[in-house]
């Protein structure tokens, strides 16, 4: 019989034992690396990312055979198209039937064929995004939310899966399809014979800049618990190609106002947004063919502002990233880059950039066909006016009240930085262009065409007409440019014409105003001419309207600095957010869907915000205009485009921003100027050249207020309003 104390022994160290081998199989289990059969490059972005997780092996094969014999019952599969677009992946005879005989889960995307619906043709979309169709991402994605799928190819298939969970569509919305889904849908995504098969490519998501991040991120976490159900996957994370160069919560380096507008000027020319000389006939060629769109390209030489500057990056990004050129030549977008390169110029003191500065406008003016027509003929009524563009006569026969003003305000500025008069008599000429276009309640309406001129008999139509047009966007500059040219020459016209013209627009503040892309831009244009009221006029009455404008302003700017996007009354929009899926992508657009989404527009609202608070903080020295003014600019220097491989891209700012995700996303519903367009003039001129002005301690009111374009009053004003 054993003893008590060898009994307790016997029964400690089996307990022992039994603990040990527990630990021993949790080990090992915690440890164990779930196996996932890759097809496809090692240097894959994905296949990158996915090597950071501890919890997979990744076995990468370059046969699918060889892929198909090695993987086991409990292991993933995942087939990556690395030609995509150009060719789709060839599959074995016996893929899909092996790998369900094996019982391994399985992703395949663009393949050379499917296991039960035939491939009619590649499709390419239009107006289609891709949009979640199910439950499948649980709520990140949610269903219903559209996802950015850049340069979206996808097989075109016979009949429709049951088990999709994404799909290309036209919808509209923000970031959900707030109209569901249309009855016309490509399957993009969908579950069949065991695994997941994707008629596209979802794989080049970091190149291909896909978007919103977070979104993909939970896409792709899916997809491989999907392939392995016991895997623990940690967060996915990686740096996109484009992104803001600094986080909402990081602090600024103390030179980050100089940085932003040295990478800003250089945004033009790395970007090869400068025309160059060697370009003429091909963009001529294209224009006549109306082929507006050109390839960006490391090869496209640099320019120097002697044949003006392209329109935009326009708002297209293709599979690899990429997004082309716009190639008009408008004379806004010219003048506006031209005082980007000249306040640059004198900041930095870099003579190579006011060189530049002066030979845009030198072109336009002297060189260009802009004035040499019918805008240069004395004895036309369109006479002294400025073309929208000259690339073609769509552009060439519009005159825009608006842009013939923003024309003035930045090439007076160059002027005064250049310290020359050598443009003075032209632009005096086309302020009396402008006045005597400009009714007697001083509306304007939103442009002119040349054909316009004939059919009304000349130029007194329009100066007589009493014409009321409540839109800050269309009419609110020519008032700041008339009321800086009262303050230079004295002419009462001028005066009266802004003053009648800002009476009626702020009796009618905001509600009886007609809005363009929204209603946030248009508070945002009300308030240089009201500064400028100020200036010309000090009174109690004056200072309340520009104190009740730049409050209205800023109750829409975000704690960050952002000037958040807002809708009217949509029966008062031009370009309302689009009211059907079908209406998605037809014209110009808002970039938001609803009022409460959080995103900023720097082609229409913020860069004039930005403009306006600036002059209006010094015609005042109101310290509550100067934080809401040093706010926002703290805010453009953190959303300037940080993109080292993407030169067309890099330094400049795109127009829709996400201040929530704090990333480029937003409705590209526009047609023109999508979400991710980079204007030369009114986005990015604008935002470089406040900043610069910043930085002097300056505004244009001053900077100009030495301007002698006076002494070319006398004698344009007797030719243009001749005596009888």
């Amino acid at each position: 019989m054993k003893s008590k104390k060898n009994f307790f022994v016997s029964k400690t160290c089996s307990l022992m034992g039994l603990l040990l081998m527990a630990g021993v199989f949790l080990l090992s289990s915690c440890s164990k690396k779930e196996v996932l059969h890759v097809y496809g490059s090692g240097n894959n972005e994905l296949v990158t990312l996915l090597q950071k997780q501890s919890a997979l092996k990744l076995v990468v094969h370059q046969d699918l055979n060889q892929l198909v014999e090695k993987s086991k019952k409990g292991e993933g599969v995942l087939v990556l198209a690395e030609n995509y677009p150009k060719q789709q992946v060839e599959l074995p005879g016996n893929f899909y039937t092996a790998l369900k005989e094996k019982e391994v889960h399985f992703f395949v995307e663009f393949p050379s064929f499917l296991p039960n619906n035939k491939v009619e043709e590649i499709g390419k979309a239009g107006h289609e995004r891709a949009v979640v169709s199910s439950n499948f991402f649980g709520s990140l994605p949610d269903s219903l939310t559209i996802l950015g799928l850049n340069g979206l190819h996808f097989l075109k298939i016979e009949g429709f899966p049951a088990n999709e969970h994404l799909v290309a569509a036209r919808v509209a919305g923000f970031d959900e399809a707030i109209y569901g889904l249309p009855q016309q849908q490509y399957p993009l995504l969908y579950e069949e014979e065991g695994g997941l098969l994707c008629t596209t490519n979802l794989s080049k998501f970091i190149a291909g800049r896909y978007a919103p991040k977070k979104e993909w991120a939970g896409i792709w976490k899916r997809i491989i618990t999907y392939l392995l159900p016991d895997v623990q996957l940690s967060e996915l994370e990686w740096t996109p190609v484009v992104q803001a160069t600094y986080t909402k919560e990081e602090k600024l380096p103390e030179d980050a106002y100089r940085t932003a507008v040295e990478r800003g000027v250089e945004w033009y020319i790395d970007g090869k947004l400068l025309v160059p000389a060697s370009y003429e006939d091909s963009i001529s060629k294209l224009a006549e063919e109306d082929k507006l769109i050109m390839g960006w390209s490391e090869d496209i030489p640099k320019g120097d502002g002697t044949h003006g500057v392209f329109e935009c990056i326009f708002s297209d990004i293709s599979a690899d990233g990429t997004q082309p050129i716009n190639i008009i030549r408008r004379g806004d977008c010219i003048s506006e880059t031209s005082m980007a390169f000249a306040t640059v110029g004198t900041l930095l003191n870099k003579e190579e950039y006011k060189t530049i500065a002066q030979n845009l406008l030198d072109y336009y003016l002297f060189e260009s066909p802009a004035l040499k027509g019918e805008y240069g003929d004395p004895n036309h009524p369109a006479f002294g006016l400025i073309p929208w563009g000259i690339t073609n006569y769509t552009w060439y026969k519009a005159s825009y009240g608006d842009d013939n003003a923003r024309f003035f305000l930045a090439a007076w500025t160059t002027a005064a930085l250049l310290q020359t008069d050598r443009w003075d008599e032209l632009l005096m000429r086309s302020l009396m262009g402008l006045l005597r276009t400009t009714g007697e309640n001083g509306f304007r309406g939103s442009r002119i065409d040349l054909p316009h001129f004939e059919e009304k008999k000349g130029w007194k139509y329009y100066e007589q007409q009493e014409i009321v047009h409540l839109s800050p966007h269309f009419e609110s500059y020519l008032w700041g440019c008339f009321l800086w040219a009262y303050d230079k020459c004295g002419d009462e016209r001028f005066l009266t014409k802004a003053k009648n013209g800002l009476k009626l627009m702020m009796e009618n503040y905001t509600d009886g105003w007609n809005w363009t892309n929204g209603l946030a831009q248009e508070r945002a244009r009300i308030v240089l001419p009201l500064s400028w009221l100020v200036r010309v006029e000090d009174t109690e009455e004056n200072r309340a309207l520009l104190h009740k404008a730049v409050k209205g302003l800023l109750s829409i700017q975000d704690e960050c600095g952002a000037i958040q996007e807002e809708l009217g009354n949509l029966a008062k929009g031009y370009y309302p957010p689009p009211q059907s899926n079908e209406a998605y992508g037809t014209t110009e657009a808002s970039l938001i869907a609803k009022n409460g989404d959080k995103v900023s527009d720097l082609l229409y609202t913020t860069n004039f915000a930005f403009l306006g608070l600036n002059e209006a903080y010094h015609a005042t020295k109101d310290e509550y205009i100067k934080e809401g003014l040093e706010k926002l600019g703290d805010f453009l220097c953190r959303i300037q485009v940080d993109a080292p491989t993407h030169p067309e891209l890099d330094g400049g700012w795109m127009r829709a921003f996400d201040f929530d995700r704090f990333e480029h996303w937003a409705s590209n519903s526009d047609a023109g100027w999508g979400a991710w367009a980079i204007e030369t003039g009114w986005t990015q001129g604008w935002i470089v050249g406040v900043l610069s002005l910043m930085q002097m301690d300056q505004s244009i009111w001053d900077l100009t207020k030495e301007s002698k374009i006076n002494v070319h009053y006398d004698k344009i004003e007797k030719m243009m309003y001749p005596k009888k």
